[in-house]
């Protein structure tokens, strides 16, 4: 009987199949760390992509934050240079109502009495003056409360001073509003 030894055939079958598995293990894992290389290169410049987007949007709103920053500057320039003009345009409409105030002054003033000193603050007018008698500065007053461009006056004190033997002089102090004509402070609302 002839000897068949069947283990070297069986061992070679062996080995062949070793070999290719290690081969494909090996064809697996380089193809597997070229996808693993590939999807970190992908997402690599995916988040280098979206830093520089981010970097240009920061710089964006610098710039917009610097622009927000002179719009506000500009508008408080605005604001002072309207308040400015409303002085402005208030004193230029007040100028001629000076002179109409003066000038009801003199034509309130009755014949007897002069006056020494004028104060205006606001719109009330502090007045000091003399007059001859009482009657004189009682006439005063009712001059100054017909007259259209003044109102409400307020006697404060009258003095009887005497200069010599015959003449006397009634010292007075007394204050009144400035206001215009057809203009009513009285109910206007807001």
């Amino acid at each position: 009987m002839a000897q068949i030894n069947l283990l070297p055939w069986r061992e070679q079958l062996r080995e062949e199949r070793k070999q290719r598995f290690l081969a494909s293990l090996v064809g697996v894992l380089v193809v597997a760390a070229g996808l693993v290389f590939l999807a970190d290169r992908y997402f690599q410049g995916a988040i280098e992509h979206q830093n520089a987007r981010n970097e240009f949007v920061k710089k964006e709103i610098a710039v917009l934050d610097a622009r927000i920053k002179e719009i506000k500057e500009l508008k408080e320039r605005r604001q002072q240079l309207l308040e400015r003009m409303k002085i402005i345009q208030d004193l230029q409409g007040n100028r001629p109502i000076i002179g109409r105030v003066f000038d009801q002054l003199v034509r309130t003033l009755p014949d007897g009495v002069y006056f020494t000193s004028l104060k205006m603050t606001g719109k009330n007018i502090a007045i000091v003056g003399a007059a001859e008698s009482n009657n004189r500065v009682s006439n005063l007053m009712r001059n100054l409360d017909g007259s259209d461009w003044l109102q409400a006056p307020n006697l404060n004190e009258v003095k009887a001073v005497t200069a010599g033997a015959v003449d006397q002089e009634n010292v007075f102090q007394l204050t009144v509003q400035q206001t215009q004509p057809g203009v009513s402070t009285e109910g206007a609302k807001p």
